[in-house]
């Protein structure tokens, strides 16, 4: 079993600065309380945030939390489908299109 972990959102709520973090703006929040994948738009508008090279490019297949402009806690945790740099450079296609949501059958 190669793939790493992902964690239940009970978790990373009690743990939140433990695991890398996005945030994706008001539009595509009820996108992923639904269940829809999640797409780059959400993350690279105004609103979005990725991290900067600074902070460190995610890789693609690495567990990441997402947070939600304006809310508290996290809405999804799941794996990039691909790096931040290339969602960057992109701006377009899926980032995760499967994960742990707020209101999904394990919540």
């Amino acid at each position: 079993m190669d793939d790493p972990l992902t964690p239940h959102l009970r978790l990373v709520h009690a743990f939140p600065h433990c695991f890398p973090r996005v945030r994706i703006d008001r539009g595509a929040i009820r996108f992923v309380l639904s269940g829809a994948t999640l797409m780059a738009p959400g993350l690279t508008s105004a609103a979005g945030r990725l991290p900067t090279e600074e902070e460190g490019e995610l890789e693609e297949g690495r567990v990441v939390v997402v947070e939600a402009e304006g809310k508290e806690n996290a809405v999804l945790v799941g794996r990039l489908r691909m790096g931040t740099r290339e969602v960057r450079e992109r701006g377009k296609g899926v980032v995760v299109d499967e994960g742990h949501f707020l209101g999904d059958g394990l919540w």
